[in-house]
């Protein structure tokens, strides 16, 4: 039987300490930054940014095929956890989407803070110190900016925040194969 530390160590492994996702959400902040930089009104805007979400798993599968991660990686128990860790998020959603109809301004800040705070739970499952730190700094940052300033700031804000996140994981991911070599 493994221990719960070999597991966690398994599922960083395999799966690459989910950089696959974090490239998707890549793809989808920029396609964010561009709808709220368009001069449609802030209703169109944030339904557009909830529709640019939809295509994460999509994009997360053909880039785990892309960098040879087990995208599923059903033979770790700790599976089902990470998956859980996701669709807590959705619950949360439902707090942007009735910002979406009271404050539409202020839907996007909303929806970067759950996006940011989601990540807290993948700390641990990862042993990863980038996930622990911007599972605090995104919605701090996204509180700060999304109240001083307009939604496109922010959305370009998080573009930037996430291909950090990808450099962070990437080099994270790059020590874990460099000490299974010395093994």
């Amino acid at each position: 039987m493994n221990t719960i530390d070999e597991l966690r160590n398994d599922c960083s492994q395999k799966q690459k300490r989910g950089i696959h996702f974090i490239i998707a959400s890549v793809v989808i902040w920029a396609g964010i930054t561009a709808v709220h930089l368009s001069p449609l009104d802030i209703m169109t805007k944030n339904l557009l940014t909830f529709c640019l979400s939809a295509p994460l798993m999509p994009i997360a599968f053909a880039v785990s095929k892309m960098l040879k991660i087990d995208f599923q990686h059903k033979s770790n128990p700790l599976t089902p956890l990470g998956i859980l860790f996701s669709v807590n998020q959705i619950v949360y959603l439902l707090i942007a989407m009735w910002v979406y109809g009271s404050v539409p301004e202020k839907m996007l800040m909303v929806y970067a803070m759950i996006f940011g705070a989601h990540l807290m739970p993948y700390s641990w499952l990862y042993r990863s110190r980038s996930y622990l730190v911007l599972s605090v700094v995104i919605p701090l940052l996204a509180l700060i900016v999304g109240l001083t300033y307009p939604p496109y700031i922010l959305a370009a804000g998080m573009f930037v925040v996430e291909v950090v996140f990808v450099l962070l994981l990437a080099y994270e991911n790059r020590r874990i194969t460099l000490a299974k070599k010395k093994e």
